[in-house]
């Protein structure tokens, strides 16, 4: 089978994210199918440029190709970003000919951008070339700017996104979510029932490294002297913006003085310096902030931590659920969670790896870290283990690869 898969923000271990293209496309790539693979050369969630010298730019990573397009740098989420977005949708009908379907012509054609707008050069790709159109949910738009930023139903953005989603539902073959309730909603855009398959968010077992000599040297030797000094460290690694609401994170930790506990903010975003300037005001040291790690060194970071802490703001949005990336990683690692967040599905509780409290509560927030704290550390690598049974199970790449497989070749 020949697989087009068009995602804006597609990345690599390499570049960094998205990562589920990658992931995916490699393990059809090792059952004998070819990939291609289109995507954006700027991103906001990638960790490094790809430059690209003229319209695009062919790449083989890990024997899946790539073809970078070439758009134009942004910051945020406001012109600029917009600018990018419908430069690539542009181009993916300018370089259909001569670049995308050079050589390659695709019996399935995959449009995952998280915004829904590539699924008409998708539409315009699969008829050229006889192929199945699958549509990918990330999250879904136009409800995530309305709902997350509060951009009026009646915004010229908007009702582009509404269309085209209403399109998608109408015309795509399989509509692949990665979030598990959102199948009523998408009836009512126009989706027929049978259509609907849930393919979560996952994690690659298999490539699950924890070696300690991943870990940056700087991060090694902070963690290695608060682990001698006898804390208890609740993690948190990804970014920081807004809607993770680690300002919550911050205070909970001010109501945990009394315990040897330090909190590990490890990433990067919009909101790291307020949060350091929050952190400062209460004069906390119990709290630490620490650059980011490659991915390559996750696994390292995850297994010096004794708990993880994930939170996201109260949003109505979730009720469709949520997959992050982050929960997979710390389920694997094989440590307690304390979840802050009110969503449509709880794998936390569903797994029995930890505790999930409401969001937005501090004082909820530090009585799970004192109830993390005062249990004895066999009781912990249970609810450790209970996750990382769970996400082998259900979240592993290669068996998530194989469902989306399926439904493909339906």
């Amino acid at each position: 089978m020949r697989i087009l898969l068009i995602n804006h923000y597609a990345g690599s271990p390499e570049y960094g994210m998205e990562f589920r293209p990658y992931f995916m496309a490699r393990e059809w790539s090792k059952a004998g199918h070819k990939v291609r693979i289109i995507a954006a050369s700027e991103s906001h969630v990638r960790n490094q440029v790809i430059s690209v010298g003229g319209k695009f730019r062919k790449e083989i990573i890990d024997g899946i190709e790539y073809i970078w397009l070439k758009t134009p740098p942004y910051t945020g989420n406001g012109i600029t970003r917009a600018v990018n977005i419908f430069t690539f949708v542009w181009q993916l009908y300018q370089q259909s000919n001569k670049v995308i379907l050079d050589g390659f012509q695709p019996d399935v054609v995959i449009a995952s951008s998280t915004y829904p707008l590539d699924i008409h050069p998708a539409l315009h790709l699969a008829k050229k070339s006889g192929a199945k159109l699958v549509w990918e949910i990330h999250d879904l738009w136009p409800r995530s700017p309305i709902e997350l930023s509060g951009m009026s139903p009646l915004h010229p953005f908007i009702l582009l996104m509404q269309h085209a989603e209403n399109r998608a539902c109408r015309l795509a073959d399989k509509v692949i979510s990665m979030l598990p309730h959102t199948d009523d909603y998408l009836i009512r855009h126009g989706m027929s029932a049978e259509k609907f398959v849930y393919v979560p968010n996952g994690i690659h077992a298999d490539a699950w490294d924890d070696s300690a000599d991943r870990l940056p040297e700087s991060h090694g030797r902070t963690l290695d002297a608060l682990i001698a000094r006898g804390q208890f460290l609740i993690g948190y690694a990804g970014a920081h913006g807004l809607a993770n609401a680690l300002q919550h994170l911050i205070e909970a930790a001010r109501l945990s003085t009394d315990l040897p506990v330090t909190v590990l903010l490890i990433g990067q975003g919009p909101e790291k310096e307020a949060l350091q300037q929050q952190a400062e005001s209460l004069r906390l040291k119990n709290v630490l902030f620490l650059d980011p790690v490659p991915k390559i060194a996750i696994p390292a970071l995850l297994n010096k931590m004794d708990a993880f802490y994930i939170g996201l703001q109260h949003q109505s949005l979730f009720r469709f659920g949520i997959s992050p990336n982050k929960l997979m990683d710390y389920m694997m690692a094989a440590k307690p969670i304390i979840q802050a967040i009110e969503a449509g599905n709880d794998m936390v509780t569903k797994s029995h790896c930890g505790i999930t409290v409401k969001p937005e509560d501090p004082e909820a927030i530090a009585a799970a870290i004192r109830a993390l704290f005062e249990m004895s550390p066999a009781e912990r690598e249970v609810l450790g283990q209970n996750g990382r049974h769970y996400v082998a199970a259900h979240h592993d790449y290669p068996k998530l690869a194989a469902t989306f497989l399926k439904v493909m070749r339906a």
